[in-house]
């Protein structure tokens, strides 16, 4: 049996951020993964079991897990059909947290 190739991608972005409570609380994380330098694989999240409690306390994120680009938010899951790059969805997540982190 032949062995198949499996991509190497390597993890460039991995960050993780404690929120204060008086400022919301929760966590915030960022991972990406690269591949012939370019960003091939990610996930942003605002965790906070004190907002919501179910999908293990994830409030909304951003990844591309499952072969598409999508964004949670309250556990439902929303295709994001304007995906540009990585980059510009970093700077929507940041946007986009603001509305349960001050």
């Amino acid at each position: 049996m032949a062995k198949s190739k499996k991509k190497n991608y390597t993890k460039v972005i991995d960050e993780q951020f404690i929120v204060p409570y008086m400022n919301g609380g929760g966590i915030i994380k960022f991972e990406a993964w690269e591949y012939e330098n370019l960003i091939v694989k990610y996930n942003m999240v605002y965790i906070n079991k004190n907002v919501f409690p179910n999908d293990n306390g994830r409030v909304m994120g951003y990844d591309n897990s499952h072969n598409f680009h999508h964004k949670h938010y309250f556990g439902q899951i929303t295709e994001l059909d304007d995906f540009i790059n990585y980059q510009d969805l970093v700077q929507r997540f940041k946007n986009d947290i603001k509305e349960f982190v001050t």
